[in-house]
């Protein structure tokens, strides 16, 4: 692994939360991509969930930004949104500072309350001709009498092309990464809910269950019902 990549790998895996949100895990990988998806239940409806996640400044881990100050992202949320970071100028005794910017992920789709899906590559994965899609869904979930109960938010996200990372490495690290910043949503909302996983995979939850005719029909991502 040349230098620059182990230098921005190392600036990855920068401190993280140990304990993770239920169904944490790379997926998949190959020499050329890797996927990760996290679940997680929270105590709130889909619409304070959504106002939640579309607020990134208010739960993201400062760590993880360019700027150091979680403060500075925004998320529009519209197709052709940006999920941006502003970064401020810095004056300096003999310089004159200049505000600067970053794009994380442009937003291609957002349906509120049900799902938000942004390209783009996070952190040093920007540097390195791949693609992302992160996907996040959100389902209203029910206790045994049938009364709301809170949300479940899944996230999905698919990177591939060439990058000069290992691809063990690099995932497991996105994968930390994106489980803080999961963690930091569901604190923001009052903390995760219910960790086991009760009716099969929380990701087939969200998004409908395997099956031919599934492989067949593209998903649009979206929740049926509710």
């Amino acid at each position: 692994m040349i230098r620059i990549a182990a230098k921005a790998l190392a600036l990855l895996t920068a401190p993280l939360i140990a304990t993770m949100p239920a169904g944490a895990e790379v997926t998949e990988s190959s020499p050329t991509h890797f996927v990760i998806r996290h679940a997680v239940d929270v105590d709130a409806t889909p619409e304070d969930a959504w106002l939640a996640l579309i607020a990134p400044g208010d739960w993201w881990n400062d760590s993880h930004t360019w700027s150091a100050d979680a403060s500075n992202m925004t998320l529009t949320p519209q197709a052709g949104g940006c999920f941006c970071e502003k970064i401020p100028a810095e004056d300096g005794p003999d310089s004159y500072g200049l505000e600067g910017s970053a794009q994380h992920m442009m937003v291609v789709q957002a349906v509120p309350r049900k799902v938000l899906r942004m390209r783009g590559g996070l952190g040093p994965l920007q540097s390195e001709p791949v693609d992302g899609v992160m996907t996040v869904t959100m389902q209203p979930i029910e206790d045994n009498a049938g009364e709301a109960a809170g949300t479940r938010i899944v996230w999905e996200y698919v990177v591939g092309g060439t990058m000069r990372f290992d691809v063990e490495e690099i995932s497991e690290a996105v994968d930390g990464v994106i489980g803080e910043q999961v963690l930091g949503l569901a604190k923001a909302l009052g903390g995760a809910i219910g960790t086991e996983e009760k009716d099969g995979d929380s990701f087939d939850a969200a998004f409908g269950a395997e099956s031919q005719e599934s492989e067949e029909t593209p998903t649009t991502g979206i929740p049926e019902g509710r």
